[in-house]
């Protein structure tokens, strides 16, 4: 069967059937016949492409079914835990971003500039005597300012604020209360600012002790209240901050809404301390009720 010995001498290898080249094997042709030149195949990396490809096209056909059948919102998100690399990071990128918006706001040297600017540049109403400006004059103050106090001042000249205020005959503003709209915008972007530094866990509300510390930070710098008892200081601060809660947690929750506080007149109130037969945060007001509430 397997035939003798001597067919696998080397003697008689010279005498055996001679085996054809690969390249006239019919499954080598065959093989040759169906891939072609080579091109067909391609290399790894257009494989690799290919791949990709198909993989994109199948994850933008799921994400058009989803978008089909409406997505479920996220209703819970787990904060950070104390002291880990997620939260570290998160509150350094909190501290940045409001340092960078706090750069762009204008200060008092700034606000002093621009009234000038505005009184400088203004037509003066023949009818009422009021400071007007027209928008040849908006354009030009907002070129003069810029000069002056730097491009972070450029944002309160656009045209969609001119178009706020109420206009003459003329098409002309009053400057007074555009001055007062920059202001107020200067004023609550810093509040802004101030309550999300304090909000330790960065979901946009207060807790009653960050709102106490927010009060107590605004003390030295109001007229009406710089001169109160450092006893009583702690007290004045936990009654406006429940003062607050009041409004703006309806619901008991326990925080309050920074956008609410914002927009609430309690803030309005605690701001305004000029009106201090008017204004309930008045530190002789804020007295009588602590006395009453001891009494009882």
């Amino acid at each position: 069967m397997y035939g003798s010995s001597g067919d696998v001498d080397g003697n008689d290898l010279s005498g055996s059937r001679k085996i054809s080249p690969p390249s006239n094997m019919p499954w080598v042709r065959n093989l040759r016949r169906y891939i072609g030149d080579g091109t067909g195949l391609g290399s790894e990396a257009l494989m690799e492409l290919e791949t990709k490809k198909i993989l994109l096209d199948i994850f933008k056909e799921k994400q058009q079914r989803s978008a089909a059948a409406g997505t479920i919102p996220s209703f819970y998100k787990k904060k950070p835990e104390e002291g880990s690399i997620s939260q570290r990071v998160q509150r350094l990128a909190k501290y940045r971003f409001l340092k960078k918006q706090s750069d762009l706001l204008l200060n008092a040297d700034d606000l002093d500039a621009m009234w000038v600017c505005l009184r400088e540049n203004c037509v003066i109403d023949d009818a009422t005597g009021a400071e007007k400006m027209n928008y040849e004059d908006f354009c030009h103050i907002a070129s003069v300012c810029t000069e002056q106090i730097g491009p972070k001042c450029r944002r309160f000249f656009s045209p969609s604020n001119f178009m706020k205020f109420e206009k003459d005959e003329s098409g002309r503003i009053a400057i007074l209360p555009f001055y007062l709209y920059v202001m107020r915008t200067v004023s609550l972007t810093q509040a802004r600012i101030d309550m999300s530094e304090l909000d330790e866990d960065s979901d946009g509300f207060l807790q009653p002790h960050e709102m106490e510390s927010y009060i107590r930070g605004l003390i030295p710098n109001l007229a009406q209240l710089r001169d109160m008892p450092a006893a009583f200081v702690q007290m004045y601060c936990r009654i406006a901050a429940h003062k607050f809660f009041f409004f703006c947690d309806p619901n008991r929750r326990g925080k309050a809404c920074i956008k609410k506080i914002l927009l609430s007149n309690c803030l309005q109130e605690l701001m305004e301390l000029h009106q201090v037969a008017l204004t309930w945060y008045y530190t002789v007001i804020s007295l009588l009720v602590t006395r009453k509430v001891r009494k009882k």
